[in-house]
């Protein structure tokens, strides 16, 4: 079993020719209301594999909250720690443009309120994400130890500091980020100086760099035109970790990763692509 200790919004996503800048309004060409979040949408690619997964997360008590426990509930996702907090459930605003590029504001909402789970002994992979309390990401990480799990952290978004990263380092089995955030951790010497064994890079088409026991190696990107990247590194962490939880060695898992990263880019929004898709671009 996947313990998934993350996030859940709803996600407003607007569709335009150009990113705005600074002042500018622009006019969208179509929007759509949906749900997101890192660790939902990392639990849903998952789940696509096949693999029983338990959400450690939060809601709010409003209709959002609907929303995110039908898209869980949907999937066959284990809900029973979902934790549900007064006020308003998690809220992403994202906009793309004709590139697939895309900028998004998060409003925490019940994220912000969640407090330290307790991640259930039958999980042999625990999956955190940054979009909740850094407190309850290093409990469940150390629980994640406590168990014998192996612990996969992705550092999204950037805001977790090199300090923070060397007292979580021994609690953390592989660190996924991707460019941006490998940058404001100082970059690979520095992660791995921190005592990270295992450094997973995702750096969009230009591939997956991986960092394990020493040695170093490059995945080569699919090959697709992207119509919206939100969402991609989720689908690459759930995927990952549901080939690591499946048994398969990492190079294979990278692979699988790559290429749910690379379906999730075809679709709009943050949902995570089918598992057909998937297995159609690694073949």
């Amino acid at each position: 079993m996947i313990a998934v200790v993350g996030s859940a919004n709803a996600d407003l996503v607007a569709s335009v020719v150009g990113l705005p800048g600074r002042g500018e309004t622009v006019m969208a060409d179509r929007s759509s209301i949906g749900v997101g979040g890192k660790g939902l949408n990392q639990a849903l690619m998952a789940r696509r594999f096949g693999v029983d997964v338990a959400f450690f997360g939060a809601v709010g008590d409003d209709p959002y909250a609907d929303m995110i426990i039908s898209a869980l509930t949907d999937e066959s996702i284990d809900i029973s720690a979902l934790q549900v907090v007064s006020g308003p459930s998690g809220l992403a605003l994202i906009t793309v443009d004709a590139v697939g590029e895309n900028t998004i504001v998060v409003v925490p909402g019940a994220n912000a309120e969640m407090v330290e789970p307790l991640v259930d002994e039958r999980a042999s992979v625990v999956l955190a994400q940054l979009e909740i309390p850094l407190e309850v990401v290093k409990a469940a990480l150390r629980r994640g130890r406590e168990i014998g799990a192996l612990t996969i952290l992705n550092p999204a978004p950037a805001s977790l500091s090199a300090a923070d990263l060397r007292m979580l380092a021994a609690d953390i089995d592989i660190l996924v980020p991707n460019e941006h955030e490998l940058a404001a951790l100082g970059g690979s010497h520095e992660v791995l100086g921190a005592g990270i064994d295992t450094l997973v890079v995702t750096r969009g088409a230009a591939g997956v760099e991986v960092h394990h026991g020493g040695t170093s190696w490059q995945q080569e990107p699919c090959s697709v035109v992207a119509i919206d990247t939100t969402g991609a590194g989720d689908a690459f962490c759930g995927a990952l970790a549901a080939r690591l939880a499946l048994g398969s060695p990492l190079d294979e898992a990278v692979r699988w990763g790559a290429a749910a990263g690379a379906a999730a880019t075809q679709i709009t929004g943050a949902t995570p692509p089918q598992l057909t898709s998937v297995s159609q671009l690694l073949a």
